[in-house]
């Protein structure tokens, strides 16, 4: 029974989010209306803003609710590039390992149940190379994140692999991601939109990287397939 308490916990977390629909405050109108005094505190405290994004960050990785794109793209609106995806990366790592090692403790049945049909096609990639394979669908993505987390628990794949995979594998899409979040700044805080403001240098690279990264789940299947 105790291996269970962590994961009933943790849905019991999950869902009084849900019934309390905190994931609709993650929101470009609520960052709006809130950005000066956002802006303001993060000034003041600089350090206490960073880890109550990460702290916020790793609890809906962690809780598995809606809102993981929408919060990196925040960290590039508020922190920047560099920062920013520091930030990101350490905390759905983080999350993610926390949901990892609950889902690893618990039992196999339940979670094959909600891992859903990408199983099947996971199992076989991790019984070949489990730390390789991880680091491609990390790298690539090919498999929703939380899927990848639960299929990787009920294998049994090592802590050290899976954290090592994550944290690698999470760095050029959170960069592009980040990157978006720092560009677009200027276009949803703006009272006045411009397209010059979509034509800037730092939008424009930061679409390129988007657009690479959504072909990459194309040229992956097509290779693999020959």
């Amino acid at each position: 029974m105790k291996r269970y308490l962590p994961l009933l916990i943790l849905i019991c977390l999950s869902f009084t989010a849900w019934f309390f629909g905190l994931h609709h405050y993650l929101s470009f109108d609520a960052l709006r209306a809130h950005h000066e005094k956002i802006d303001a505190y993060i000034t003041l405290y600089p350090v206490a803003s960073v880890l109550f994004y990460m702290g916020a960050y790793i609890s809906i990785v962690g809780l598995s609710i809606p809102g993981a794109t929408f919060m990196t793209l925040i960290g590039g609106m508020l922190f920047g590039q560099i920062l920013g995806t520091c930030a990101v990366v350490v905390s759905a790592t983080t999350g993610a390992t926390i949901l990892f090692i609950i889902a690893k403790l618990a039992s196999q049945d339940i979670l094959w149940q909600k891992a859903g049909p990408w199983i099947e096609k996971m199992k076989r990639g991790f019984q070949e190379d489990a730390f390789f394979y991880l680091l491609t669908v990390r790298l690539i993505p090919i498999f929703p994140f939380v899927a990848i987390n639960l299929v990787a628990a009920v294998l049994q794949i090592p802590l050290k692999t899976f954290v090592i995979t994550t944290f690698i594998g999470i760095i050029p899409g959170s960069f592009i991601f980040v990157s978006i979040g720092d560009a677009l700044k200027d276009v949803i805080l703006s009272p006045v939109f411009t397209p010059k403001i979509v034509l800037e240098p730092k939008m424009l690279l930061a679409l390129m990287g988007l657009g690479i990264l959504s072909l990459l789940p194309v040229l992956y299947k097509r290779f693999s397939k020959r």
